[in-house]
């Protein structure tokens, strides 16, 4: 009897570590608390995906028992019915082992008719499926069959995913409280079990805005980080001097922390008049900023760039007798937006990694980034207050 009260008391306090872990993300900074500042570009307001006017961002956060830390995230891209006026979109595969929901068809017609959700991988296909149903409550639905997008990453050091805990309750709460504004970061959402450089990653997210001289564009990005690599910020080599990186101990068992497999979810979100093939090179530019973070997209990867565009000159009607006129910027006019792009899925990645709390279950532990040693880090190879720096 004892023993099994020790158990029980045991499993609480564990519970409770995780939630006030959770708890604690806005306490720890974003890369631009710490001096971090990536590219030339200006941020948006909130520095967020939520910076594309129209976008908005759900998250509800799963914390049960010993073994269940994971939750899902939902990213509605536009206002309206997506169904009956779907915008432009595209999904940019950087390595393919994943079990991504709806890719073919976002591919075939360019376009996406839904919201995204983010989870974790044996979570999508019950996700999926509430988000069907989701979609039938809206306005203007009928009996039509819908494509669903829903994406993961593998979270099971810490989560019991063959649990399937994400089902309709999760996934509708995270759609109706989707809202524009500051979005919160790490382990949160669908990044409440993830890692990054055998570190505790999650959600991230940040955003460029060109100048007007450039088109005037808004960019953002969000990220979902389960990928491994040898992690490098603003090009100094902290996954090197932190002792955290793959094949570290070739001569000898590797360590189990030092994951080199794992995965991303990246979300691109752009107010500029795009068609699907600008989105395609937007999504290989996302994937351009996520090599410079250390990623090399191992075998066991799954990197995945959901990319869209909501101008409302791009959006067309789901049927229509008449040719539809719309507007697309050319060829010429795209370099801006790549550099945007790859800039904001970096410092988005940053964001995630610094932002993210110690999570633990019965499965395992996923440590925090020790915050002072990556600033110590940075200060040694001069990668703080660029733009301070470089102005003197």
């Amino acid at each position: 009897m004892l023993k099994k009260i020790l158990c029980c008391t045991a499993c609480f306090l564990l519970c409770v570590y995780s939630i006030t872990a959770l708890s604690q993300t806005n306490d720890r900074p974003r890369a631009r608390d710490i001096g971090l500042q990536v590219g030339i570009f200006p941020t948006g307001t909130h520095n967020a995906i939520t910076d594309v006017d129209g976008v908005l961002i759900g998250h509800e956060t799963k914390i049960e028992g010993d073994d269940i830390r994971t939750g899902i995230t939902a990213i509605i891209p536009a206002p309206g019915n997506l169904y009956t006026h779907p915008i432009p979109a595209w999904i940019h595969i950087g390595n393919g082992y994943g079990k991504l929901i709806g890719e073919t068809q976002v591919r075939e017609f360019g376009e996406i008719e839904t919201p995204i959700l983010l989870t974790c991988t044996l979570c999508v296909w019950s996700a999926a499926n509430a988000l069907k149903e989701w979609i039938y409550t809206q306005p203007g639905m009928g009996e039509h069959t819908v494509n669903p997008v829903v994406g993961e990453t593998n979270d099971s050091v810490v989560n019991n995913m063959w649990a399937d805990p994400i089902q309709r309750e999760e996934v509708f709460a995270a759609l109706n409280s989707a809202d524009s504004g500051p979005v919160q970061e790490g382990s949160v959402g669908a990044g409440t079990g993830t890692q990054a450089f055998a570190w505790k990653g999650g959600i991230g997210t940040s955003s460029r805005v060109l100048p007007d001289e450039l088109g005037g564009y808004t960019v953002g990005v969000l990220v979902q980080t389960n990928y491994g690599g040898i992690m490098s910020i603003n090009g100094a080599p902290v996954g090197r001097e932190l002792g955290t990186y793959p094949y570290r101990d070739l001569v000898q068992n590797q360590s189990d922390e030092d994951r080199e497999d794992g995965s991303i979810m990246i979300v691109v979100a752009t107010d500029a008049p795009l068609n699907a093939r600008s989105l395609d090179r937007i999504g290989l530019r996302a994937i351009m900023g996520l090599g410079r973070t250390g990623s090399y997209a191992s075998n066991g990867s799954g990197d995945y760039v959901i990319a869209f565009s909501t101008h409302p000159a791009v959006r067309k009607p789901r049927t229509s007798i008449e040719p539809v006129a719309t507007e697309e910027l050319v060829n010429a006019a795209m370099s801006p937006l790549f550099a945007a792009t790859a800039e904001a899925t970096e410092e988005a990645i940053y964001n995630a990694i610094l932002k993210a709390t110690t999570v633990s279950s019965s499965r395992g532990e996923l440590r925090a980034v020790p915050i002072d040693e990556v600033r110590e880090i940075l200060e040694k190879y001069n990668a703080l207050n660029w733009q301070e720096n470089i102005a003197n």
